[in-house]
């Protein structure tokens, strides 16, 4: 079931009108898409971060436009890192009975056995990218990765089907990898060579000596 979060259209588009809505704990949008003409709107701030930090990145959220209801994605953000605020949100308008292309966070599970033994996991994938029809779209995907050992590797052919969405990605891509202990620590110890050999060590033992 999605959330339904109410939005007020805006006609003003000035920007002290805009800094006046954030001022109110309001985001500034516009939603677009699916038989629907652009139009600008704002929205609680808060909802919309309770929401997606509930439901996830995809989440299908009724947008209430004064009376008029829209099924919508956050298509784009621009956010303020530094605040953890959005400063504005385009929401696009899904056709419910139509596919479309997402990225969805993966997830590892579990405790490798390769970790226990003294190997290091390596994970290149974190996002994988999805054709889904809207409601069909899962929050993550999750990968149990207890039965990895050493030296082994997962790929995107290792994931379980499912028929409710399609993977856009080649089959020999990796997911995850356990790298064996003697590969870290060969890691570690070069990077100690390095930065503990002063340079021009040999001359400078050759000036001391001189001094004394």
């Amino acid at each position: 079931m999605s959330t339904t979060i109410k939005a007020q259209e805006r006609k003003d588009f000035k920007n002290s009108s805009t800094k006046a809505i954030r001022s109110k704990g309001h985001v500034p949008g516009i939603i677009y898409g699916y038989k629907t003409d652009n139009k600008a709107v704002s929205l609680d701030s808060i909802d919309l971060l309770k929401t997606l930090r509930d439901e996830g990145r995809n989440a299908i959220i009724q947008l209430d436009v004064e009376g008029k209801k829209h099924s919508v994605m956050v298509n784009d953000m621009q956010m303020d890192t530094m605040k953890n605020e959005i400063l504005h949100a385009d929401f696009i308008v899904v056709n419910m009975d139509s596919e479309v292309d997402v990225e969805v966070p993966l997830h590892l599970t579990g405790d490798a056995q390769g970790v226990k033994d003294g190997g290091v996991l390596q994970q290149p994938l974190y996002q994988i990218s999805i054709t889904a029809k809207p409601n069909d779209i899962p929050q993550t995907i999750e990968v149990d990765i207890s039965n990895l050992t050493v030296n082994e590797t997962l790929t995107i052919s290792d994931l379980k089907d499912s028929k409710k969405y399609t993977i856009n990605h080649e089959d020999d891509e990796v997911i995850a990898s356990i790298l064996p202990p003697q590969a870290e620590e060969e890691i570690d110890s070069g990077e100690q060579q390095e930065s503990g050999e002063p340079e021009n060590a040999e001359g400078r033992e050759g000036e001391e000596e001189e001094a004394e």
